[in-house]
């Protein structure tokens, strides 16, 4: 009992411990509802194998805690006496010292050759015979044409023949541009680093801030793409006032944020005036700090406005979206019928591939849809610009049974209120069956 009393009340200390170093609640509970809790009570009825398990679950990343109660591992065995530190580390390394080390099986003697050393072995008459039995009988013709070659001309045979491992890139290329092998190098050559072409840096953006903003805000028909890419140090300000005055334009098409810092609160503001905006095509923020929950929520805010036709959001703060993102983003796209081109990195095959069959399909039907509209106006001309049309005397002399005079023609509509052009001669009439016409 003596030994159960004291690891009872080795457990109520150290449960006593751990809630005073726990957060402020437990359970739902402030920790001042158990302070008149009587936890020895409680611990007293608990069996051997009930408090083993409770101390179990002590958590272990808890510094407070000393080794002793943090450590998961029990020992069974009864101590042999006090810990000695300093003996203890005399008898380790005694123990090293006195071991022997494991003996080699051959002294190591420098310039020695240790082991057995590889010898091919002899090829017998019959495989050197089938060797020589390989070469190819090519012709004097040839033969004599490839002794008498230049080794720039068989560098060119072997780049004509598409043999790249025998030449360098320099040469390879030299021989397909028919430009001349470089000097000096020949089989053996070695290609040096051809110098990188400097390529100008990009001129600064230079547009007005504050100038396109009240152009966005008074609805200025000339404004209709607005590029704000690369333009550092704009505050989170001008860019609210700018997602602010989105909603009420009726002009801009394309807006391009591309490297201008935005962040997860601004990204948020120009999703709530996606829903709201019905004239942007275009939208770009590449390059920029958008985390992929609320690069969900930009594409969401598409289903609203079915007015984006090109989104482009690739190189955010998060290089991989990761399934869960892609596949929210997947089943928004598979429902938005006017997006056309997204610009995102999908990791996963599955959702590039439904990516890209739902936009072939939008792309697919809007070309349907362009095809029927020519095809209605070629049929169907308005009111307004339907007049008399008169037919050339070279075009009515064509005709099976030509007129003296060219036949006027008019418009006439049915009952239905559709349009049709018919010549105004008293033979065909507005009832004439359609078989009938000759047109």
């Amino acid at each position: 009992m003596g030994d159960g009393e004291n690891g009872r009340r080795t457990s109520s200390s150290t449960t006593t411990t751990t809630m005073t170093t726990q957060a402020s609640k437990l359970y739902g509970k402030d920790l001042s509802v158990y302070d008149d809790l009587d936890v020895d009570t409680l611990l007293s009825q608990l069996s051997p194998e009930e408090i083993s398990l409770l101390a179990k679950e002590v958590d272990p990343d808890d510094n407070l805690l000393p080794p002793s109660q943090r450590c998961g591992y029990e020992c069974d065995k009864e101590p042999t006496g006090p810990l000695d530190r300093k003996k203890l580390i005399e008898h380790i390394n005694k123990q090293a010292l006195e071991t022997p080390d494991r003996p080699e099986a051959k002294p190591f003697v420098a310039g020695v050759v240790r082991g057995k050393k590889w010898v091919a072995p002899e090829q017998s008459q019959q495989e050197r015979d089938a060797e020589e039995q390989i070469a190819i009988d090519m012709g004097d013709e040839y033969e004599h044409a490839l002794n008498d070659a230049t080794q720039e001309e068989i560098i060119d045979l072997a780049a004509i023949l598409g043999f790249h491992s025998m030449m360098n890139q320099d040469q390879y290329h030299a021989s397909l541009l028919n430009k001349g092998q470089p000097i000096g190098l020949g089989w053996d050559g070695i290609t040096k680093s051809t110098q990188p072409k400097a390529y100008p840096a990009e001129p600064p953006n230079l547009t007005d801030i504050d100038k396109t903003i009240r152009q966005v805000q008074e609805d200025d028909h000339t404004l209709t793409d607005l590029n704000w890419n690369n333009i550092k140090n704009i505050s989170d300000e001008k860019f609210e006032t700018l997602f602010d005055a989105l909603p009420e334009n009726t002009h801009l098409e394309v807006l391009s944020l591309t490297n201008t810092g935005l962040t997860d609160r601004v990204a948020s503001k120009l999703a709530d005036a996606l829903e709201r905006n019905q004239t942007l095509r275009v939208l770009n923020i590449e390059t920029n700090f958008i985390s992929p929950p609320v690069v969900v929520k930009l594409v969401k805010a598409l289903l609203k406005s079915r007015t984006i036709e090109e989104l482009r959001a690739a190189n955010q703060r998060s290089q991989v979206l990761g399934n869960k993102i892609e596949m929210e983003i997947t089943q928004l796209v598979e429902a938005n019928p006017s997006l056309l081109r997204l610009g995102l990195h999908l990791e996963y095959n599955d959702a590039r591939h439904r990516v890209a069959s739902h936009l072939q399909r939008n792309i697919d039907r809007r070309r349907r849809e362009a095809q029927e509209v020519r095809c209605a106006a070629t049929i169907r001309l308005p009111r307004a610009s339907l007049k008399k049309i008169e037919v050339p005397e070279s075009i009515s002399s064509l005709s099976p049974s030509p007129s003296p005079s060219p036949q006027p023609f008019t418009l006439v509509t049915d009952e239905d209120n559709t349009e049709s052009i018919v010549p105004s001669s008293p033979e065909l009439s507005p009832s004439t069956p359609a078989d009938e016409n000759p047109f």
